[in-house]
């Protein structure tokens, strides 16, 4: 096998989360601030350096209630959570190669949990590294390179997948190969110029691994 390893970001690559993503973020847009924000606005910043700092660019006066008004709608909409189409077949198959995979994700580690309390693969990861784990967020490569520490591998020996520009820059700056999907609906195939593929169904995966 070419890679060993296989990393993934969690939303928009492995979960369908990009629509409770966008109903939380309007909610906290709305109740908070009172005002309307363009989705594309509300979206740009999903999977980089974690909600904090997308609350911040929001209105850094009122983070801590807009990140609390987020939480208290975006959580029980985790009932509602599906795999992404095809990754669960993908993921279980690059498994029966052998091969090792991981979580690196802006969510909080107690988020993952109840991501996948509700869509029941956790089992299938070897490692997960949660937002709230590192000092430092993608596109800084410190999550990837503690996922990696404690696999005891090289970023040679392995590969991130995520949706998001941010993903595959933390991929490059931590010297492992950048995956791009496109079927996440929170970015653009354009945001996605520095993955070394870009893939658009999750089958395809399983030839540029």
């Amino acid at each position: 096998m070419r890679l060993p390893v296989v990393l993934f970001d969690l939303d928009g690559t492995v979960i369908d989360s990009g629509g409770i993503i966008l109903a939380s973020m309007r909610h906290a847009a709305t109740t908070v601030l009172g005002r309307d924000v363009p989705d594309e606005q509300l979206m740009a910043a999903v999977g980089g350096p974690g909600l904090e700092q997308q609350m911040r660019e929001l209105d850094p006066e009122r983070v801590d209630e807009l990140i609390t008004a987020y939480r208290a709608h975006n959580e029980p909409l985790h009932d509602t959570l599906v795999c992404c189409a095809g990754m669960d077949d993908v993921l279980e198959r690059l498994r029966d190669e052998g091969r090792r995979l991981g979580i690196v994700t802006a969510k909080r580690r107690a988020t993952v949990e109840l991501a996948f309390a509700h869509v029941p693969f956790g089992h299938l990861f070897d490692v997960v590294v949660g937002g709230d784990e590192t000092a430092l967020h993608k596109p800084h490569p410190e999550p990837i390179e503690l996922a990696l520490e404690r696999l005891a591998v090289e970023a040679r020996q392995a590969a991130y997948v995520g949706d998001s520009p941010f993903d595959m820059q933390a991929a490059r700056a931590a010297g492992m190969r950048a995956i791009g999907v496109t079927w996440g609906g929170i970015h653009e195939r354009s945001a996605l110029t520095d993955a070394d593929d870009v893939v658009d169904t999750p089958e395809e995966l399983l030839a540029v691994l």
